[in-house]
Parts: structure tokens; C-alpha cells; sequence
């Protein structure tokens, strides 16, 4: 993919995350995707957002910067929402939390194939009050 390509891929992909709508999300995915320090498979993904989704109903990401070099693409974005159901073993709290993210990945043909970026340490670290 070209970088002009790239960019209105990520935009697509922002925008699926954004609807909450986990099969669009699928459609970006490799169905054997690597991230970094957590599950692999498209499924684990999928799973992680359907539980950030129902914890956080109104969640929403937007992006900061975007940087595209070949068939990578580096994101700064912020992540926010309130937190209205479990999340990681944590009762609701009602709290609006706002997040710095950063992801890093790679995309060969038109899904991403490796993953890697900011754990939810920071989000965590809100919802405890820190």
C-alpha cells in the first residue's frame, strides 16, 4: 500500500474502533495477528475490545499524529470514555478516563499482521484513583 493508502486505512480502522463495531474491526486483522505481550490471534483482539466496549460504552479514540513508513504505521492517539462496567476485574466507577496511546504496527494487504504499543497501564492507573 501506498502511504496516501495508509492513512485513509488507519481512518477506516479509527472509525470501525469508533462505531464499536467488532466485525468491521475483524475485516483489519490478520486472522493469525502477533501482539506484542499479549494473545495473538484476531480473536484475543477482538475479545480485549468487546470487554473494553461493554466497560466503556462510549469510548471513543482520537488521533493525535500518524506516521507511515512503508508497510508500517505509528499512531499517537488519546482514548477516552467512562467507565461503566467491569474492566480487568475493576467495578464500575463512573469515572471519565483519558488516555494517551501509542500503537505501532504492520499491514500486508490490508490487515494488520503485528502489533505492539502502550499497555493500559495509564487507564488502570485512573480508574484506581492514582
Amino acid at each position: 500500500m501506498e502511504s496516501w493508502e495508509l492513512h485513509e486505512w488507519f481512518a477506516d480502522h479509527v472509525d470501525a474502533l469508533n462505531r464499536h463495531d467488532l466485525e468491521a474491526i475483524r475485516s483489519f486483522l490478520d486472522p493469525a495477528v502477533r501482539r506484542a505481550h499479549l494473545p495473538g490471534g484476531a480473536d484475543a483482539w477482538i475479545e480485549d475490545l468487546a470487554d473494553l466496549f461493554h466497560a466503556f460504552p462510549d469510548w471513543r479514540w482520537r488521533r493525535i499524529q500518524l506516521v507511515v513508513e512503508d508497510d508500517r504505521v505509528a499512531a499517537h492517539l488519546r482514548g477516552s470514555g467512562t467507565h461503566q462496567g467491569t474492566f480487568r476485574g475493576i467495578a464500575p466507577t463512573r469515572r471519565h478516563v483519558n488516555v494517551a496511546e501509542f500503537a505501532f504496527c504492520r499491514v500486508a494487504n490490508g490487515r494488520i499482521v503485528e502489533a505492539s504499543g502502550s499497555g493500559d497501564t495509564e487507564l488502570l492507573a485512573q480508574l484506581r484513583g492514582e
